[in-house]
């Protein structure tokens, strides 16, 4: 019998592969600089020369999407590196060892869940002050529950299985038992989670920079981009556009690649 194609999985797969190559051409070249100013070239329309158009101040918006691809996966990418490590890591331990250890970090995680996560990670941004590194920790500290909620169930539903009580009875540590014989058991679920958080990142990092406490200048940002563009909305539409079209795409790409990997897993 012919196998079903996942076209989720290639789907994303092919625009997460195009926003990845989007963004290192962004991070080696820009066909002008993305903070240069042209009075001359004030909301020019897309052309040859300027294939996205010109924002208010002349500068070419497709540079600056390049670069501000650029700047909202990384802030996403960094984000769910310190939010999933940590996160994965709690997770696994009160998971694996219960007892007091469960009970400490799971009443901490429970707090931070009762709150609202964008609610948080302003508050923290009030605290700390805008800037793209205080985004990625505000932001990472928020998705810490999420990832040590999944990660815990798992291990707890995999710590008696009988491969680790079989490693147990061979003297394996409980660090190798953790990181070798659990963990790589919880990829698929983690998979899921990682692809929901960088979307949940990509579009917080947008609307923080969109209020003006994300991403300051001098870099570009997608979000502050169609915050100074939605003035301009109806007589220079593409200055909010292309943005806004290159948040969905990164967006989408990564969700679709997570759903499909989860799929191919669970076949």
């Amino acid at each position: 019998m012919k196998k079903k194609r996942n076209l989720t999985l290639i789907i994303g797969a092919v625009l997460t592969a195009f926003m990845l190559l989007f963004l290192l051409i962004g991070f080696f070249y820009t066909p002008y600089d993305p903070d240069a100013m042209n009075g001359a070239a004030k909301f020019a329309a897309p052309s040859l020369s300027h294939p996205f158009g010109c924002d208010h101040f002349g500068r070419d918006i497709f540079s600056r999407v390049l670069k501000g691809t650029g700047t909202t996966f990384f802030v996403a990418f960094a984000t769910l590196l310190l939010g999933g490590t940590i996160g994965v890591l709690v997770g696994a331990f009160t998971g694996y060892f219960g007892g007091w250890i469960d009970e400490i970090l799971m009443r901490i995680n429970d707090v931070i869940v009762s709150f609202p996560g964008i609610l948080l990670a302003l508050v923290f941004i009030a605290l700390l002050g805008p800037g793209k590194y205080n985004v990625i920790l505000a932001l990472g500290i928020v998705f810490i529950p999420s990832f040590a909620r999944i990660t815990r169930s798992e291990f707890l539903a995999r710590k008696d299985m009988d491969y680790v009580k079989s490693a147990r009875l061979m003297g394996v540590s409980h660090l190798r038992i953790i990181f070798v014989h659990i963990l790589p058991n919880t990829v698929p679920s983690l998979l899921s989670m990682a692809a929901i958080g960088f979307n949940n990142a990509v579009l917080s990092e947008a609307g923080m920079s969109f209020l003006g406490i994300g991403v300051q200048p001098p870099d570009a940002s997608l979000g502050r981009m169609l915050s100074e563009s939605q003035t301009y909305l109806m007589t220079a539409p593409w200055g909010s556009v292309f943005p806004g079209l290159a948040v969905i795409l990164l967006a989408l790409g990564v969700s679709l690649l997570g759903d499909g990997l989860q799929k191919k897993g669970g076949n």
